[in-house]
């Protein structure tokens, strides 16, 4: 699987196809955390290398060929240039879906608040999230966005911290952690929960 195959320079699909044929991976899907341009980006032309499906919540499908309803006016204008379309074949993620891929069991939380079809994937036998812009080692992701919702954001990460303290988590941007640790340490996320972001 490929998550969030965001924007990079010079080719970040060619980077992504170099580094899969050098270790004789083969994925099977690509997969949104949610529908910003820094996850999205290059969703449409790998999946077309690849033949293989993207996944991503119904709440943020329409970003893939409208990534502008997104970003600030000042960004979009950044990309007013270019045109996107969204890949051939898209499945629509919700609340509570459990899919089997590349052998493994994910169930998909949806987790508005830095979008509104922001998703958190847990992998619960391996003990693994993948928490996209929910929450990151030590901070937690923006909700000053137009369609961002601090309320919904506070309401997310009490649900992510549901989760046992083992708990790996990858996040959209930046190093690994674990639940605990942000627990223990994120000083971002006790703001929010007691309702100061």
């Amino acid at each position: 699987m490929v998550f969030d195959p965001g924007i990079a320079n010079p080719n970040l699909v060619r980077a992504i196809n170099e580094a899969l044929d050098r270790h004789h991976l083969t994925p099977v899907a690509i997969i949104a955390t949610h529908g910003h341009l820094d996850h999205t980006f290059s969703i449409q032309p790998l999946a077309t290398d690849r033949n293989i499906p993207a996944y991503i919540h119904t709440a943020d499908r329409e970003l893939l060929a409208h990534p502008e309803r997104a970003l600030s006016p000042e960004t979009s204008t950044l990309f007013a240039h270019l045109s996107f379309t969204e890949p051939e074949d898209v499945f629509e993620l919700h609340d509570g879906m459990k899919i089997q891929l590349a052998g493994m069991d994910l169930v998909f939380d949806h987790s508005p608040g830095h979008t509104e079809g922001s998703v958190c994937i847990r992998e619960e036998s391996s003990g693994l999230l993948f928490s996209g812009d929910v929450l990151f080692n030590n901070g937690i992701g923006r909700t000053d966005l137009p369609t961002s919702s601090p309320a919904k954001m506070r309401t997310s990460l009490l649900k992510v911290f549901e989760l046992d303290d083992a708990y790996r988590v990858f996040p959209g941007h930046g190093p690994t952690t674990t639940i605990g640790d942000e627990r223990l340490h994120n000083e971002y996320l006790a703001a929010a929960l007691e309702g100061r972001i």
